[in-house]
């Protein structure tokens, strides 16, 4: 058996939590806590825009998973921040600054740092996910000698901040998503003296996925589908031009549905329908009725969407300026890639033309998921890094 009690930690943990590094920690979380003590460390926050203590502060249990729940101090003040971040991404600043953007990029928890410095030699590791917040940038260095980074990084501005150098030797030892993520972690902070692994995540869908009733509920059959928060940091705004773009010059009749939470606001256009936040069948059912996925993100670590609408049978097209999503097109050979609008445009074409083409790559796709992202494997490796912590005591 291994570890006796293992500390998983994210800004944010629950049902209601909409981000990627929060939903893979939540699956992680639960899988593993199949077969040793897991515990969630993590803040009472739901929104990341504001960091709001909307949780109660305490102990509860979520899908058998025990989740230790911390007050933050203070919450964010979007404008400050958003302007703070403008001197620091595009001006001469010096490290303190840095270290004030952190604090006002948040969440930050005196509860929450007090407890895992005084209560660390009561677990065997503390599995960290995404470098990016508080938690992690404040709390790792406090338990170095048992952190294990998820680190869930890719070229975006923040990670060139300094603040990070120091970081990145800090842990024990990295989990990478992918094989471009471990890459550029270890060409940028020098790390590859840290030991490391490539996991990811397993992916789940319903036992039945129902088009039919997708089709009706929605009123949509001709379709392309983006699935996540539509906000500009995740590419949407250049898919929104290069959509209507496409939709002027061509004739075809394909439109745009958004399934997820609005950030930024969307064209008033006929052709672009926003869903919002859908339920977990809904969206599998949306999925699999879509022509193709689109996925625009320039900053991805892995891209669980990805993984998803392979499962679907769901052909994807991507950003092609993000290495990891045009690595797992390539590897998975089950998806095309564009850098600029013309090739957005010729990638569509193509898709959109052949039913026969889509169904290869949909086959594909869910091969290469089945081969490399089946939960028996990615438990397999997180118990394997779990022992090797443990015998190691």
């Amino acid at each position: 058996m291994p570890a006796n009690k293992v500390a998983l930690v994210a800004q944010r943990y629950g049902l209601e939590v909409n981000g990627g590094a929060e939903f893979h920690c939540r699956l992680i979380a639960e899988h593993l806590s199949k077969y040793c003590e897991v515990e969630v460390l993590t803040t009472c926050a739901i929104d990341y825009t504001t960091w709001k203590n909307d949780y109660p502060e305490g102990v509860e249990t979520l899908n058998g998973v025990q989740i230790r729940r911390f007050p933050v101090d203070y919450e964010r003040d979007v404008l400050k921040f958003n302007k703070f971040s403008e001197k620091i991404f595009g001006k001469i600043h010096n490290y303190e600054d840095e270290i004030e953007w952190m604090k006002l990029q948040g969440p930050y928890s005196t509860k929450f740092l007090n407890y895992i410095k005084n209560t660390k030699d009561d677990y065997t590791c503390f599995i960290f996910f995404t470098y990016l917040y508080c938690t992690t940038f404040f709390g790792l260095p406090l338990v170095k000698e048992k952190a294990l980074l998820v680190p869930t990084a890719h070229d975006e501005p923040p990670i060139y901040l300094s603040i990070f150098n120091s970081l990145f030797n800090c842990p024990r030892k990295f989990i990478y998503n992918t094989e471009e993520e471990k890459n550029f972690v270890i060409s940028k902070f020098r790390v590859s003296n840290i030991p490391s692994d490539v996991v990811g995540v397993g992916i789940d869908i319903p036992d039945k996925i129902d088009t039919a009733s997708f089709v009706q509920k929605y009123n949509l059959d001709n379709f392309i589908v983006y699935v996540g928060r539509v906000e500009e940091s995740k590419g949407c705004q250049e898919l929104f031009d290069y959509f209507l773009r496409y939709k002027k010059e061509k004739k075809s009749s394909i439109k745009l549905a958004l399934m997820g939470k609005q950030i930024m606001k969307i064209p008033q256009n006929p052709d672009i329908i926003s869903l919002g936040f859908v339920t977990e069948q809904d969206k599998f059912n949306g999925i699999k009725s879509a022509k193709l996925l689109i996925m625009p993100s320039k900053y991805e670590s892995l891209s669980m969407v990805l993984l998803e609408s392979w499962l679907c049978n769901t052909p994807v097209l991507v950003n092609g300026k993000c290495d990891v999503l045009k690595g797992q097109c390539i590897r998975g050979n089950a998806g095309l890639y564009y850098e600029n609008y013309e090739e957005f445009e010729a990638c569509l074409d193509i898709l959109l033309a052949s039913d026969e083409m889509r169904n290869a790559m949909g086959k594909n796709g869910m091969k290469f998921v089945l081969q490399n992202y089946s939960w028996e494997n990615i438990e397999k490796k997180y118990i394997s890094i779990l022992q090797q912590i443990e015998n190691k005591h």
